[in-house]
Order: C-alpha cells, then sequence, then structure tokens
C-alpha cells in the first residue's frame, strides 16, 4: 500500500513549551500523536519519550503483530513515567495521551490513550474511530450527559486514561478494512476541542491535504488556541 502524509503542530497561543509530540514513519505504516499532560510537569518530555519508543520498535511483518509490539512498548513507557515522576521529592505526575493507526495489507489498526483522536474519512463522511477516555465520556456512556453537552462541559479535560498515570495501563485497539482514497486523521484535543468534526471534514474534502492542515491550524489560532494542537493525515493512494 501507499500513502500521502501531511502532518503539522503548533505551540498555540497560551502555552510556552509544546507538549505534544509526532511519529510519522510512513515508510512501516505507522503514525501516531502523543499529548503531554497540561498542567503537570514534563509533559514535553512524556509525549517525547512516546514517540521515541514507537521509533524504536522491532521489525515485525504483521500488522497484528506491529500494534502488539507498540502496545507493548507503550507500557513500558508507563513504567518509566511513573518511576520517574516518584523519584523526585514532589509527588507529580509525567503522562501523556497517546493515539496512533497501523495500515497494512487492506486493513488499519487504531490504538489509543486518552482523548487524542482517531477518525477516518470515506465517501465525504467522517466516522471517530477512537473513543475518548475522558470523564464526559464516561458520562454520556452512562447516559448522565448528552453527547452535545460534553464539549462544553466544565470537566472536559479530565482524562480518565494516559501514559504514565496509573501502575497499570490500559490501551484499546480497534480496527477495520482500509481503501484506497480513505484519509486516516490524528489529532491531539488542542483540534479537537475548537474544531467540530463537520468542519474538519469540509476542509478535508475541499483542499489539498498541506492546504487542509494548514487551514485547520489557522482555525485553532483564530479561536484563541488554549493548548498546543497537532494533526497528522494519512491519505491511501493505492
Amino acid at each position: 500500500m501507499a500513502f500521502d502524509c501531511v502532518s503539522k503542530t503548533d505551540v498555540g497561543l497560551r502555552r510556552k513549551v509544546n507538549e505534544d509530540s509526532l511519529l510519522v514513519r510512513t515508510e512501516r505504516g505507522l503514525w501516531a500523536v502523543a499529548d503531554g499532560m497540561g498542567g503537570h510537569d514534563a509533559g514535553d518530555v512524556a509525549s517525547a519519550k512516546v514517540t521515541q519508543a514507537l521509533l524504536e520498535l522491532p521489525v515485525v511483518y504483521g500488522l497484528d503483530d506491529l500494534v502488539e509490539s507498540a502496545v507493548g512498548a507503550l507500557k513500558n513507557v508507563n513504567r518509566q513515567l511513573i518511576a520517574l515522576a516518584a523519584g523526585g521529592d514532589v509527588q507529580r505526575t509525567i503522562g501523556s495521551t497517546v493515539v496512533g493507526v497501523a495500515i497494512a495489507n487492506g486493513q488499519y489498526r487504531c490504538f489509543w490513550a486518552g482523548d487524542s483522536r482517531a477518525y477516518r474519512v470515506r465517501d465525504g463522511k467522517i466516522e471517530q474511530l477512537s473513543r475518548d477516555h475522558s470523564l464526559v465520556q464516561s458520562l454520556v456512556d452512562a447516559g448522565m450527559l448528552k453527547p452535545e453537552e460534553a464539549e462544553g462541559h466544565p470537566n472536559a479535560n479530565v482524562i480518565t486514561r494516559a501514559v504514565g498515570v496509573s501502575e497499570e495501563l490500559m490501551v484499546d485497539v480497534a480496527g477495520g478494512d482500509a481503501r484506497t482514497g480513505d484519509l486516516f486523521v490524528l489529532a491531539s484535543d488542542g483540534l479537537t476541542r475548537l474544531v467540530g468534526d463537520s468542519e474538519i471534514l469540509a476542509e478535508l474534502v475541499s483542499k489539498a491535504l498541506p492546504a487542509a492542515v494548514s487551514r485547520l491550524v489557522e482555525m485553532v489560532l483564530a479561536r484563541g488556541a488554549p493548548d498546543n494542537v497537532s494533526i497528522i493525515i494519512v491519505k491511501l493512494i493505492g
């Protein structure tokens, strides 16, 4: 399979450090976005450790083997971050969300922990492949909150899962078919909190990928960009 990939990250307008980190391994069919947890010490260190671990994955030949290897690497980083956080005099959390996608032989596998998201665009429609590990998503699942109320909820930034947060890391995996023309989108919440799914779709179907990515980041900046913003778009071209 052949791919076209465009990625972009921006520190935004309020933060001094970009705590997002990107992995682009188009030659391996593997991409990921890691978002160091805002408000915690060393978020940029955490996200960099996540993407570096994925960069150093051993060569394997099956899609599921690749994802299994990625999940194992993330669990190892989880242990490292917990040990790093425990090594100081002050109790703290050093963590990062992660969302990744691996594609090969007409199939994709998406893996994630946290609220960074994965989407697939096909036939003019956008579908969220990941499911946020967040407090508001838990409230929606329990029927205590309507989906349309989730984005503006005061606790929208509270996540329930991330690398480095708890002793045991659980990484969700989902998969399906991948066809020529499909677009896969990975994004930190710096994008998805300010730009709706329909807006993302509109840019992707109306512009070439580089222009679409630039425009999406411009939209975030125009809306105040309180967080770092990162996006990877992968198009299957054959």
